[in-house]
């Protein structure tokens, strides 16, 4: 079963001028940029809310799999969503380092971009972009 949320065609930059509150419009652009400039990639809409860059094949032990965004990022109203983030054990020691946060299963969030060390944050887009296909089934 592929999961629900797909690349699209919809502009990011449209996306990023429909963003309220404006701080979180304007912090949106600020990790576009970011992450656009260290991965080299311009960034894809996934669902109609989600910016993403690369993408990465998964197979879970159940046989579920599917394709992913290597990075992403959500600007919703009471938080910043980071996908990919916190999944590879060298990201674990410098999420003490990132500022106040908080975690969910695929997820970190952060309630302003300003509170937070940007340049713990582009350490862990690093690693994250730099992983490759995730396999559980492999021995």
């Amino acid at each position: 079963m592929a999961p629900k949320t797909q690349p699209s065609d919809v502009p990011v930059a449209e996306f990023l001028a429909r963003v309220t509150p404006e701080r979180r419009r304007d912090e949106g652009e600020r990790i576009v940029a970011l992450i656009s400039r260290v991965t080299g990639e311009k960034p894809t809409m996934w669902g109609p809310s989600i910016v993403g860059w690369g993408t990465m094949h998964y197979r879970y032990a159940t046989g579920r799999e599917g394709d992913w965004m290597k990075v992403g990022f959500s600007p919703r109203k009471a938080q910043l969503t980071f996908y990919g983030l916190k999944d590879s054990p060298a990201a674990q020691p410098l999420l003490a380092e990132l500022g106040p946060h908080t975690t969910g299963a695929g997820c970190l969030y952060v309630k302003r971009l300003s509170d937070i060390d940007e340049a713990v944050l582009t350490s862990l887009i690093e690693i994250a972009y730099a992983r490759g296909d995730y396999d559980a089934t492999a021995p």
